[in-house]
């Protein structure tokens, strides 16, 4: 007989059909959220103002109107299901509740830490698409025959630095009490649009597989986060298992586009390996948990030595599932700004109610977890932060300290003499 987790995990990798057709039965086609809250007269202009502060979708007033067609109406009537459906739909647009220190920031988030000073350099920095062409390092020029715009190869020893990168997160994530899960990159649409993205519309970062050639309704994940949270669809867990810790390192796929000069090169791509944290916590646990999370991405990026500042985001900045958000921004001093390389939320029962992942009280009652996740590495930005801060005046760029074991103790990166430069040739007129 298969265990739990493993039917589980064949389900989401292999059963397209079962899960892109009906949603498992343990996840309800309406799910339970909180409609003695959302549903209250008494509590329409507080959530029409998280709503507008939010800048998000979701309409009260609507919301209101068809329960009470849904009240008045005779269940067994043919306009029943429809008004039932639509009601739902608009249940699902409400945002989630904002953290109550955040309303005062307006639209700009808060510095609440830096971290380190900036670095000095007695020569003229180049920023990291100049290093790499120099170096060999990275190739995105002369790729739209292969994988199209937005995409790219790191080469020999950066290639390695990533790979160093990954597992020096991985390790201190393990070290911290993380289990390591591999997940799917192809996850079915509602698990997707449950965990709070949305996947239709031109206006959105999700590709979807063509449904002429795949089971309906597949999507590529743009991050871990939701496979993991898939993995604990309709689980019920024990209080005792609380908070349980879960990290992965993925691909995730993104249909960005950008035409700003600080988002040029690899800063933003269509594809990256990003390592991930995600937590379940009961709900009096998960304030102090988002704040866990966050210091311990700040003690990683201290370690790599370098200079960022910690934002509290402001409501605008929240998407539909956050509660909070810290960002994290390094600074790249060949660009002369900083960027974002990391973040952390706080999603309440945002994610949990629509996925009905709930936990059994010591006590026997049945309640709804809370989740956040952190993104321990990304690995495009992270690799534009060290290239640019670790180059010195010879053009060699410094391996930090702490990945020196994860690269045969290899202390520089230099030219890569033994991979292929990229050389246009012009074809000559006969």
């Amino acid at each position: 007989m298969l265990n739990g987790n493993l039917l589980k995990t064949i389900n989401i990798t292999k059963n397209f059909k079962l899960w892109s057709s009906t949603i498992p039965w343990k996840i309800p086609e309406y799910p339970e959220l909180n409609e003695e809250y959302l549903c209250n007269p008494c509590n329409s202009n507080a959530i029409e103002n998280n709503i507008n502060n939010r800048k998000g979708v979701g309409d009260i007033k609507l919301l209101h109107e068809l329960k009470n067609k849904l009240e008045k109406i005779n269940g067994q009537s043919h306009e029943y299901e429809s008004i039932r459906s639509q009601y739902y739909k608009e249940l699902n647009q409400i945002p989630n509740d904002t953290h109550p220190n955040i309303y005062t920031y307006g639209d700009k988030p808060k510095v609440i830490k830096v971290v380190n000073n900036k670095k000095l350099f007695p020569f003229k920095c180049e920023e990291f698409g100049e290093i790499a062409k120099k170096l060999n390092l990275v190739r995105t020029e002369q790729l739209g025959n292969v994988s199209g715009n937005r995409s790219y190869y790191i080469l020999g020893e950066l290639a390695e630095l990533e790979q160093a990168l990954i597992n020096y997160f991985v390790e201190n994530l393990i070290n911290s009490g993380y289990e390591l899960i591999s997940v799917p990159d192809i996850l079915p649409r509602y698990i997707i649009e449950r965990c709070g993205m949305n996947t239709r519309g031109e206006r959105n970062q999700v590709y979807t597989l063509d449904s002429k050639i795949h089971p309906p309704d597949m999507c590529l994940s743009g991050t871990s986060e939701m496979a993991l949270a898939g993995f604990l669809a309709g689980d019920i867990l024990s209080e005792d298992d609380l908070p349980k810790k879960l990290a992965a390192v993925s691909r995730c796929y993104r249909a960005e586009t950008s035409s700003t000069a600080e988002e040029r090169g690899i800063y933003r791509v269509h594809e990256f390996t990003k390592v991930e944290m995600f937590m379940v916590t009961t709900p009096e646990m998960s304030d102090n948990a988002l704040e866990e999370i966050r210091k311990w991405e700040e003690e990683q990026f201290k370690s790599l030595d370098l200079h960022f500042q910690v934002l509290d985001m402001p409501p605008h900045e929240l998407g539909a599932q956050a509660y909070r958000k810290y960002d994290i921004e390094a600074w790249m001093p060949g660009r002369k700004v900083y960027g974002e390389i990391s973040s952390c939320s706080n999603c309440t029962d945002y994610q949990s109610r629509r996925l009905n992942i709930k936990y059994k009280t010591k006590e026997g009652e049945t309640r709804f977890v809370h989740t956040l996740n952190g993104t321990a590495c990304a690995i495009p930005r992270l690799l534009i932060s060290i290239i640019e801060n670790e180059q010195n005046e010879k053009g060699l760029i410094h391996i930090p300290k702490v990945l020196h074991k994860y690269m045969q103790d290899k202390t520089f990166i230099g030219k890569q003499k033994g991979v292929p430069e990229l050389r246009l040739v012009k074809n000559k007129k006969k």
